[in-house]
């Protein structure tokens, strides 16, 4: 989950607004993307990782963005040399085993890059086209078909839960579909139930072997969080609540007979060509080339690649690439997957998160200029994915965290990544 203006407080959302630190959480921190605080840092990252393996670094590639046939090679805003040292200084500063990161202008690649390692065991070094697990990024994409729904007036945004999913949750004829999204309906958030608390004895122990493979149904996710009373009344607050779009991602099914997964694939992912872009139910298994994620335990280096991904749900299950995300989000602020009136309230931020988030999409203040995006978690990887509202410049971000906090150094790594993405670099000297 992302905590507006950033911050790397991965799991807790504070009502009204107010964040806290809660402890640890396995996958609270799994499904909690990290958002920036001004630009602070990721969220789901990492105790010390390996030393680097060195940066790979390709510009102007494309690899699935719309061809800019005019460009060679990196344009006058950035600065390939100040993203490739970002992009290896969150590796060197151990709190990542591998980061991948590309730079687009107006859905164009200006650069690309990835540092340290993909596989321990084999040795390959990360590559700038893995996939990863986007976690929390998973939001937007099921928050944009939910507006697409109400663009086609299938849903409205101020129904009742009740009526969409009549006997879902407690309180439901007073909780709108729209408090489902900007996260204003005080339900419990299920990953912090005790079930997905590691802190326990033996817990995580468990997690490891036998617990990451669970399988989940929605209704046993919404159950966990029924078991709870509500953060506050509906409306009436902001906190950050995973079991808000476990509900949203029902209401699609309702509406359409189809699943969320299939409703994203058809109206997202398809139409805009996003092939390495999946949403999986239970498969456990990362497809195709992807640096792992890893755990640093005292006991020695646990790989968390592998898990069952319907403890996310719509939550937070979706895997990508860092060129799929940037055209995602190219094509949403820009008009073509939703009509103007949806964007916009899309794009309406609740004055309970303290003016950071919107319908499934956060908007976070740098030095640079505002960012519009979301951020995502889940055990071995970080996501983060922004964009300027006039496209100018787009970040898409996966770090490979190795454990369950992250170094300051490593922060203040990706703050320097970000700026380096988003502040234009100065232009060049003239010769005489």
């Amino acid at each position: 989950m992302a905590e507006h203006r950033g911050g790397t407080d991965p799991g807790g959302r504070g009502g009204a607004g107010r964040r806290r630190r809660p402890a640890a959480r396995l996958v609270a921190l799994a499904l909690a993307g990290a958002g920036l605080v001004g630009v602070t840092a990721p969220a789901a990252g990492a105790l010390g990782a390996a030393g680097p393996v060195g940066v790979v670094t390709v510009t102007g590639a494309q690899d699935g963005v719309t061809p800019d046939t005019g460009a060679r090679g990196p344009r006058k805003g950035v600065d390939p040399r100040a993203l490739d040292a970002a992009a290896q200084a969150i590796v060197d500063s151990g709190g990542a085993s591998a980061s991948l990161a590309r730079v687009g202008e107006y859905g164009r690649t200006l650069w690309k890059g990835a540092a340290g390692t993909a596989d321990y065991t084999t040795g390959a070094p990360a590559s700038a086209t893995g996939r990863f697990r986007i976690g929390s990024v998973t939001k937007t994409f099921v928050s944009t078909v939910v507006l697409q729904l109400v663009a086609e007036g299938r849903l409205g945004l101020d129904d009742p839960v009740e009526r969409l999913l009549p006997g879902a949750v407690p309180n439901g004829a007073n909780i709108t579909l729209r408090q489902l999204l900007n996260h204003t309906s005080g339900l419990f958030d299920y990953t912090e139930d005790q079930a997905f608390d590691p802190g326990a004895p033996g817990a995580l122990e468990r997690w490891l072997v036998n617990g990451r493979y669970t399988r989940w149904t929605p209704q046993q996710l919404i159950t966990l969080a029924n078991n709870h009373p509500a953060y506050f009344p509906p409306g009436q607050g902001y906190h950050y609540s995973n079991t808000d779009y476990i509900l949203a991602g029902q209401i699609v099914q309702r509406a359409t007979g189809r699943s969320w997964q299939q409703e994203v694939e058809r109206r997202i992912i398809r139409p805009l060509g996003l092939t390495a872009t999946s949403m999986p139910d239970h498969e456990t298994a990362v497809p195709g080339p992807h640096a792992h994620g890893y755990f640093d335990l005292p006991d020695g280096r646990v790989d968390v690649t592998e898990l069952d991904p319907s403890m996310a749900g719509a939550s937070g299950a979706g895997i990508s690439t860092t060129a799929d995300l940037n055209t995602f989000i190219t094509a949403l602020l820009g008009g073509r997957l939703l009509p103007r009136q949806q964007l916009a309230e899309m794009m309406t931020v609740t004055p309970q998160s303290q003016g950071g988030y919107g319908l499934g999409l956060e908007r976070t203040t740098t030095d640079c200029g505002e960012l519009w995006g979301h951020t995502g978690g889940i055990p071995g990887f970080s996501t983060f994915l922004y964009s300027t509202a006039d496209l100018r410049r787009q970040l898409s971000v996966s770090m490979n965290g190795s454990g369950i906090s992250t170094p300051l150094p490593t922060r203040k790594a990706f703050e320097k990544l970000v700026a380096a993405a988003t502040c234009d670099a100065p232009a060049p000297l003239g010769r005489d």
